[in-house]
């Protein structure tokens, strides 16, 4: 039976998690908000009208969402042509697929933002699926995207492992069932990983890479 290592993109695989920071609180700014930045950052992974509903909260002009979520996108697609992946980013991928895992990205960024993202990581030929905020009503907390994620390659839980960078990313996985592997490279402390869901945390891709035998990843040597 086929293994499904699912990878979050932003702040897992590429080191994106300051920009989208900078460019949602510019587009806060230009819609009358003063949202601190250290507020954004731990909303990071959320999708945008999540994203804008928590910073913002319930009694907000929800006209004003439309115009905020698409400030965000065009000041960061900006940075399109420039996107940084994590080191050993696209190592990894080919790694575990190399192993005998499915590579699956599951991520609230789509179309345009998504391709920018993909030729960044540079592993297109081992990513078999990729989930995104296009495919699902919820994103992440909710466990659709990673439910989603596995119904792709058709894979039960208890044979998926999600690697991700935020709590919404533990609390995702550990919803639909499936271990939960953090790393440090967004910027979110180990501590609220675990208690998301973690069960193992790392610095950053090369890290996990590093120890992939000593973590859910390990290759079992089985199909």
């Amino acid at each position: 039976m086929t293994r499904a290592a699912l990878f979050d993109v932003d702040g897992t695989l590429a080191d994106t998690n300051h920009l989208h920071v900078v460019t949602w609180w510019e587009a806060f700014r230009q819609s009358g908000h003063d949202v601190p930045m250290h507020a954004i950052h731990r909303a990071i992974g959320l999708g945008s009208e999540d994203l804008i509903a928590h910073l913002l909260g319930d009694a907000r002009d929800t006209r004003q969402d439309s115009a905020i979520s698409a400030a965000h996108k065009t000041l960061y697609a900006t940075y399109f042509d420039r996107l940084p992946a994590l080191d050993s980013a696209g190592t990894l991928l080919r790694t575990v697929a190399g192993q005998g895992w499915t590579v699956v990205l599951v991520t609230s960024a789509s179309g345009h933002e998504l391709e920018a993202l993909r030729r960044a990581i540079d592993a297109d030929e081992v990513i078999a699926r990729t989930a995104s905020s296009d495919d699902v009503e919820e994103g992440k907390p909710a466990p659709e995207p990673v439910r989603h994620a596995l119904d792709l390659v058709e894979v039960p839980p208890e044979r998926a492992v999600l690697v991700g960078d935020t709590v919404w990313d533990m609390k995702a996985g550990s919803r639909a069932g499936v271990a939960c592997v953090g790393l440090l490279c967004g910027g979110i402390p180990a501590d609220d990983l675990r208690a998301a869901g973690a069960e193992a945390v790392y610095a950053d891709p090369a890290e996990l890479l590093t120890r992939l035998a000593q973590s859910p990843l390990a290759y079992e040597g089985g199909p």
